[in-house]
């Protein structure tokens, strides 16, 4: 036992191997096969720790085709392109999947973007062009050209041939879509199923018709969910045509839904969009301006409504004491409605009912939860101004019990609230991330005020005279 946690815990160091190999002299067909055994991701993240000398050695070794392949997995690929020259960098990216290229466009002057886009085949440049005339938030811009495409008609040999010959650009062989007569999308065939095939049988026979799809002006927010619940490892992306242009591999997949995470995270947090690591003072400042004067306002609001309570508070001050428990619980359980229907939302099929059954769970859960928290409150708010503080047990207990029914009802609100607010933000189509964490608890935080004094004025001076 001991010999087999001592193994695992001494995980091989591939990156700290590999920088050993580029510099132990050996010789450079030694180093290019011991290479092969290494993945292009360990490879990437081997490239930070070399100098610029021994990259440039690697990339000879590499070649270009497989320095492609070790690009794909870079974070800042333009770093270590403008090492190499403008030709080396053109075959580099016209090896690369189209995606893959345009991502590591981006990331160069436009002025040497343009001369290595004139310096790439035609080929490339057509599929370069093409991903790049989506929008950024549209599934085409997501897709890769990388995929095999057979006829309809083909017999079973055919389609073999048909796919060795592509193969050879295209390492995307797990599905291989069918092309009908007429040049529109007609189906899939798994690669395993045209393996062990006869080649008497029809290709027919192999052919999935109802293949799932999505279009390339689908914006990514409404095909997500699509392209989770298929798990297949390439969706095909069809035009208004019908015809097949692209696929979305699962590679993508995951790093669409990473990308939607980090945006409405950042909505959550009160952001316009994600916050970069090396973006500028002036932009991180732009980002979260907008929504800071927003929530200004509304603390403006929640000050105002607690200057009308002044009476309350100059006859009863002890109750600011515990001002804080009520609205941090009804932030608190505002915040986790408003988490569990931003994820619900996602679902485009939830229909109306369930939307409205969904609202009346949360205040359900918030009211259990808030009656529960409000018997704790009862007893500990009133045990402590009996016991620490000498209170009499009829001004101590009157004080919690306020405390106690003020956090239910706040936190039964705050969950409507929470609840209601992204649902209407969806129905007039704007983002239900917008109804960010700030917002939200900002607003319960005026519900919390008005529900703590309101029951406070209520039931302590005029219904029991404490006043």
């Amino acid at each position: 036992m001991f010999i087999l946690e001592n193994e695992f815990l001494n995980e091989p160091d591939y990156i700290q191997e590999l920088v050993d190999l580029i510099r132990s002299g050996e010789r450079r067909e030694k180093i290019a096969e011991e290479l092969t055994n290494y993945h292009d991701n360990d490879i990437s993240n081997a490239l930070d720790e070399l100098n610029c000398e021994e990259r440039k050695v690697l990339y000879h070794i590499l070649g270009d085709e497989r320095v492609s392949e070790i690009f794909a997995y870079l974070d800042d690929p333009g770093k270590y392109l403008g090492e190499l020259g403008l030709e080396q960098a053109a075959d580099i990216i016209e090896n690369m999947d189209a995606d893959d290229a345009v991502d590591v466009l981006e990331e160069v002057d436009e002025e040497i973007r343009k001369q290595l886009i004139e310096l790439i085949d035609e080929e490339s440049k057509e599929d370069i062009r093409l991903i790049c005339s989506y929008e950024e938030d549209e599934i085409g811009s997501k897709m890769t050209t990388n995929f095999i495409e057979i006829g309809r008609s083909l017999t079973i040999k055919q389609a073999m041939r048909a796919l060795i010959a592509q193969a050879e650009e295209n390492d995307n062989i797990s599905t291989l879509f069918v092309e009908d007569n007429d040049g529109t999308f007609y189906g899939a065939v798994d690669l395993k199923d045209l393996i062990v095939a006869r080649t008497y049988m029809d290709l027919e026979s192999l052919i999935t018709q109802s293949f799932p799809y999505v279009r390339d002006h689908e914006t990514i927010s409404e095909c997500i969910e699509r392209l989770k619940d298929y798990a297949e490892d390439s969706i095909p992306v069809l035009n208004d045509k019908n015809e097949l242009i692209g696929v979305i591999t699962a590679q993508d997949i995951v790093e669409v839904v990473d990308d939607e995470l980090g945006d409405d995270y950042a909505k959550l947090a009160g952001m316009t969009e994600e916050a970069e690591l090396e973006e500028s003072l002036g932009e991180s400042i732009k980002k979260r301006l907008p929504w800071l004067i927003v929530l200004l306002g509304l603390s403006m609001c929640v000050s105002t409504v607690t200057s009308l309570f002044e009476g309350v508070i100059a006859q009863l001050a002890i109750i600011v004491s515990f001002q804080s428990v009520i609205l941090g619980m009804s932030g608190n359980v505002g915040t986790q409605s408003l988490a569990v229907t931003i994820r619900l939302l996602m679902d485009e099929n939830l229909e109306t009912r369930q939307k409205v059954g969904m609202i009346f769970k949360e205040m359900r859960i918030g009211f259990s939860n808030g009656l529960i928290l409000g018997i704790l409150s009862f007893v500990m708010i009133g045990g402590y101004l009996c016991l620490l503080k000498g209170k009499s047990p009829q001004y101590a207990f009157a004080i919690s019990l306020c405390a106690g029914i003020a956090l239910l009802m706040a936190m039964t609100i705050s969950s409507i609230v929470g609840t209601s607010v992204p649902m209407f933000f969806n129905r007039i189509h704007v983002d239900p991330a917008v109804a960010s964490g700030p917002l939200i608890t900002t607003v319960n935080d005026l519900i919390g005020v008005v529900t703590y004094y309101g029951v406070a004025w209520f039931l302590l001076i005029h219904l029991l005279g404490l006043g």
